[in-house]
């Protein structure tokens, strides 16, 4: 499929801190587009050097949570079509030829003003296709006159205020490096949930730490089907149930000695 020599009126935003190991892929994958803005929190390894060798704009921003820095981010790309990727995902080339087409038609009022994106990870060996990760449609390209991230700790969404298209071929995800990397994450996500609950007035309750990290094993492993990802399927489901488990049981930490994190 041909297109034509011009990049597109569009800008990919990624924000970062110390994605040295993850980057140059990610930015080798969107080349095609007309601007690359990486927002960057203070990293300390080659995170900003590397991204201007791709070509990319680089900002600065002192970190304000997921949402608030996807948002600075489109505030400041140059174009209002907006794509979104996290620094450990790449655009393969059948996706970037159908969001070029996406963006090649005419902007009527009835056209969609963002896109859900398939994303399929990458973990322990294999491409999981099962247990709720994929397809994992996700809103990544949208106009930026109609769109907007929420700002929760953990899990923002973009919004978008008008019609919203799914897109076929999907975005490839390169998650942890290993078990121990998607048990990091899992301490901090699940330490995010704990206080977004804290702040929503919730109570200890041992009912829900013992019960629903069973039920998200059921959910993953047996309605979606995580079984049939094999091994990793099952240390996936472990670990989802794990950090549901961690969620709950923050509410009956103790600080040592009177003193609070």
């Amino acid at each position: 499929m041909s297109h034509p020599n011009s990049r597109p009126a569009l800008t990919v935003t990624v924000i970062t801190l110390n994605e040295e190991r993850n980057l140059a892929r990610a930015l080798q994958s969107v080349q095609f587009a007309g601007e690359i803005l990486v927002v960057d929190s203070g990293s300390t390894d080659r995170t900003r050097e590397i991204a201007r060798e791709h070509g990319a704009r680089v900002l600065e921003n002192p970190w304000p949570g997921y949402g608030q820095q996807k948002n600075f981010a489109q505030d400041h790309a140059t174009h209002d079509w907006v794509l979104n990727i996290d620094a450990d995902e790449e655009v393969p080339p059948a996706l970037r030829d159908e969001l070029l087409d996406a963006l090649a038609r005419p902007d009527a009022p009835d056209s969609p003003r963002g896109f859900l994106l398939p994303r399929k990870t990458w973990y322990l060996g294999r491409w999981i296709l099962h247990g709720g990760w994929y397809p994992n449609h996700l809103v990544r390209l949208a106009n930026r006159r109609f769109a907007r991230w929420t700002e929760p700790p953990v899990h923002e969404e973009w919004k978008v205020n008008g019609a919203v298209r799914t897109l076929t071929h999907p975005l490839h995800h390169y998650t942890f490096r290993g078990i121990a990397d998607q048990v990091r994450t899992n301490l901090r996500y699940s330490r995010l949930g704990y206080e977004q609950l804290l702040r929503k007035g919730r109570q200890a309750s041992v009912g829900k730490m013992l019960w629903k990290p069973w039920g998200k094993f059921l959910e993953t492993y047996f309605l979606k089907r995580g079984f049939m990802d094999g091994v990793p399927g099952l240390i996936i489901s472990i670990n989802a149930a794990h950090s549901l488990f961690l969620k709950y049981a923050y509410f009956f930490e103790k600080p040592e000695n009177g003193e609070t994190d």
